[in-house]
Order: C-alpha cells, then sequence, then structure tokens
C-alpha cells in the first residue's frame, strides 16, 4: 500500500495546526493515583479542556470501569431502546441484532411515518413499545399488525410522549439515538436520568446540548458511547491511553460531494448551474446516509458538528482539534498522544462498525463483515480542508469557542438552512453559511454562556429556526436563486 507524502505527514502528526484532544486537568484533583500529574493538550497544560468529558475516557475511573467490563466476557446480553428504528441508523443498528441474536434483545423501537417498514420490524423483533411520528402513521401501524396477524401487539404510540416512552421503558439498558437532529435531545436526557447508556448516533445532542448532558451524564454515572464512524475511531483509538496522555485528535473527512472541484470551480457551479449543484450535494461518494447528513457532508458542516461533539465526548480544547481531508475514508481518525505516537482507526466505509461497538463496548464482536485488505489499497491521502471553500467549519469553531448557547444556534440554523435547500424552494448552496452565519451574530447579545438549562437551549434552538425563515423571507430577492 502506498501512503502519499501528505498521509505520511498526518500519520507522523505534523499536519494541520496546533490542534489536540485531552481531558481537562481538573481530573486529576479526583485521582488516588500518584502519578497521574500528567496534563493533557498540546500545550501540556490541559488548558482550554473540560473537566468531565461525557465519554468513559481520560481518567483513572474510565480505565477501571473499561477493565472491569472486559473482564465480565463477551457473553454479555442487552436490551435495546432503538430512536429512529426505520432510518439508516436504526436499520443498520437492527442488522446488529441479527447477527448477534445471543446479545441483544430489542424492548422498544421508536421512528418517522415508514409504518409498512415499521410493522415489519415489529413483527421480527417483537418490542414491548412501538412509537410512529403522526398519529396517522401509528394507526396505519396498528392496521398493519393487525393484517399481519400478530400474537404480541405492542404497545403503539405517537408523537414526542411516543419517543420518551420508547426511550425510557423501564427494561431497556441502552438506548440507540439514530433520531436525526435536536428531535433527540429530550429523549435521551429522560433516558441519561434513568440511568441508561447512550449509543449516541445523534450529533445535535451533544451539539446543542452539551452544556446540559455532560453534567446530567456525569451526576447519574451513566455511559455515553459515540455510534458515528469519527468518534467512535477517536473513542476506540483512546481505550489504554492513560489520563493525562492525550495531546491532539485529528478528525478525518471524506470532503464531500465537492471535494473534487476547487473553490472558484464550485464557486462557478454554484452561480451557473445551481440545479446540478443541488443534486450533486444530495449525493455522498462514500457513505450511505440520510439526506440531512449527506447535505451537511457537502458544506462541511457535519465535520464542524463534530468538532464540537469531539469537545464534549472527549474534553479537548478546540485549539486541541484538526480537521483533515481524506477522500478514501479508511482511516476514520486518529489521536496523537503526548509521546506524539499518532494511533489510527481503519476500516472499510461501513456504519455498522462504529454502531457494533457503541453497543457492545469494550468488547469485541465477531462479525460477518468484509475485513480490511490493506493490499487492495493503492494510495491513502491526506489534505487540509480549504475552509474558504467550507466556511461552515470555521462557523463551527467560532460557535463553539464562543461557548453556551451560541452552537445550539449553530446547529438550529444549519438543520433549518439545510432543510429549506433539500425542499427545493430556492435556497442556494451557498447561501447556507451566510444564514448561519447571520443567525450567530443576531445570537451575540443574547448569548448565555453559565447556568444553562434545557428550556435555554430549546429557545435557542426554536429562535435561530425562525430567524432563518424570516430572513429567507426578507433577503429573498438577494437570497434565492430561479
Amino acid at each position: 500500500m502506498k501512503i502519499s507524502a501528505n498521509a505520511a505527514l498526518v500519520l507522523s502528526c505534523l499536519v494541520g495546526s496546533s490542534a489536540a484532544f485531552a481531558p481537562s486537568n481538573k481530573n486529576a484533583a479526583h485521582s488516588t493515583s500518584l502519578y497521574s500529574t500528567n496534563k493533557s493538550g498540546s500545550k501540556g497544560t490541559g488548558e482550554g479542556w473540560l473537566a468531565r468529558p461525557s465519554a468513559p475516557v481520560n481518567s483513572e475511573a474510565s480505565a477501571k470501569l473499561t477493565l472491569k467490563k472486559t473482564m465480565e466476557g463477551s457473553s454479555f446480553q442487552k436490551r435495546l431502546s432503538l430512536l429512529g428504528s426505520t432510518g439508516s441508523i436504526g436499520t443498520q443498528t437492527l442488522e446488529i441484532v441479527d447477527a448477534c441474536p445471543d446479545n441483544f434483545i430489542v424492548d422498544a423501537l421508536s421512528a418517522g411515518n415508514n409504518s409498512e417498514l415499521m410493522a415489519e420490524q415489529v413483527m421480527k423483533y417483537k418490542p414491548k413499545v412501538a412509537s410512529m411520528y403522526t398519529p396517522e402513521a401509528a394507526a396505519d401501524l396498528k392496521e398493519r399488525l393487525i393484517a399481519f396477524g400478530c400474537q404480541q401487539m405492542p404497545e403503539i404510540l405517537h408523537g414526542d410522549d411516543g419517543i420518551l416512552a420508547a426511550a425510557t421503558i423501564d427494561s431497556a439498558d441502552t438506548v440507540v439515538t439514530g433520531i436525526v437532529g435536536a428531535a433527540g435531545l429530550k429523549p435521551t436526557i429522560e433516558a441519561i436520568k434513568l440511568k441508561k447508556d447512550i449509543a449516541l448516533a445523534n450529533k445535535e445532542t451533544l451539539i446543542s446540548g452539551g452544556p446540559v448532558i455532560n453534567p446530567l451524564v456525569e451526576e447519574y454515572g451513566v455511559n455515553l458511547l459515540p455510534a458515528d464512524s469519527e468518534h467512535s475511531a477517536i473513542f476506540q483509538c483512546l481505550q489504554g491511553v492513560p489520563e493525562g496522555g492525550l495531546r491532539r485528535v485529528i478528525l478525518t473527512a471524506s470532503g464531500g460531494a465537492f471535494r473534487d472541484l476547487s473553490k472558484q470551480e464550485l464557486f462557478d457551479m454554484c452561480e451557473n448551474d445551481p440545479r446540478a449543484v443541488q443534486a450533486k450535494a444530495t449525493t455522498h461518494p462514500n457513505w450511505d446516509m440520510g439526506a440531512k447528513i449527506t447535505l451537511d457532508s457537502a458544506t462541511m458542516m457535519n465535520k464542524g458538528l463534530e468538532v464540537i461533539e469531539a469537545h464534549y465526548l472527549f474534553g479537548a480544547s478546540y485549539d486541541d482539534i484538526d480537521v483533515v481531508i481524506h477522500p478514501q475514508s479508511i482511516v476514520h481518525s486518529m489521536v496523537e498522544t503526548q509521546d506524539t505516537s499518532c494511533l489510527a482507526q481503519l476500516g472499510w466505509a461501513d456504519m455498522r462498525l462504529p454502531l457494533v461497538y457503541s453497543v457492545s463496548w469494550p468488547h469485541r464482536l465477531k462479525m460477518p463483515y468484509r475485513p480490511l485488505d490493506l493490499a487492495e489499497l493503492s494510495t491513502l491521502t491526506f489534505t487540509k480542508p480549504d475552509t474558504s471553500k467550507y466556511p461552515c467549519i470555521g462557523l463551527a469553531y467560532e460557535a463553539g469557542r464562543a461557548g453556551g448557547t451560541m452552537t445550539a444556534v449553530l446547529n438550529a440554523a444549519n438543520e433549518a438552512a439545510n432543510e429549506k435547500f433539500r425542499e427545493d424552494v430556492g435556497l442556494g448552496f451557498l447561501d447556507i453559511p451566510k444564514l448561519i452565519e447571520g443567525a450567530m451574530e443576531a445570537h451575540k447579545e443574547d448569548l448565555k454562556t453559565s447556568d444553562i438549562t434545557l428550556d435555554d437551549i430549546l429557545s435557542c434552538d426554536a429562535w435561530a429556526r425562525e430567524y432563518v425563515e424570516t430572513a429567507m423571507a426578507k433577503d429573498s430577492e438577494k437570497i434565492l436563486f430561479v
């Protein structure tokens, strides 16, 4: 396998600016070890790091917990509640259940309006609770199950109450959050309060709700386990890294639909052929993902959101988080330790790999997947992202550094603009970051950075969505293309 010069630079941790991941040294004050004096980060001071990351890493306590669970063996059985069961995360999670029937039982399912697929899932997995988004979809589900001759009819619910019921079902010990957007925030919080572990496939839970979620994870002593590719890679690389041993995190990005275009080529295409841009922006070159995430990949806002998520998951300072473009999507992310060793997690572009680790951690289940063949790979390449081509990356760093409610505004404004673009109402591709930036600028006077509550987050979320609607209506002649 050939690794390009740029790749070699990254793998020796020389690519990018001074970005590094490590936990706050405040953890050391709670350690009983005589030798836990190392401080994380590229500066070796722990400056800018969170004292309590939400993932079980970077502390003596998490190391002991991991060892304890490892010694229990892989004959475990977990009971799952799956939020978003008919989406890409949900269906792939159920494939894992199919492959490991002795390890997983499905107690609850929630979905949108795909009652046909939900009916098939209920018949196969026999959950106690099945929830749909609308009452109409719930009624249709019931009719389908009756027609199928369902002998173990679940409790059929709908709406927000239905999602909460699925997330908080007594028998489940792990909740897989496959819901897209801020809708996953409330059910995740309620599940944490019931001391259920969270397999987190919903970026927005931490991006919007990090200031609320992280304290709750500590208070209730749950494990928040990343289920997306990049953060799972980081989490896997951190297994065995002692407290204070982490220096830097490198998030890899496929580059999305426009990675092979220069900035000028992309801008020219947006001006001269916006319909082609719209079609290309909603098709991912490597991954099979939902529509919203695919567009976020094209704008590279997904990577910006992942930077914020990584901050809350692993405690890293924003100055210690780098992003590199890796078109092959084989190296899913990397960490650099204090001795400058660089650890990477590799695998095919298959979302089931991070999902299975999130529900089986710290065990390694035998799976019927295609093994990685390094000899088959001719080249791995890594380059820096062009932040002028992808302004959403810079906006995410700016929001993260502002902290508090700013990340909730960033996320909600992005969701709203993303949805408008996909609805084909005439919103231009380059107008997505403009709307997000406008919302962030308008929020500065009302930014809250301490004593943040769930109501604060939800209020900012609603405000940012309304801002996008209003801005589009006000500036429609300037923003929209014909």
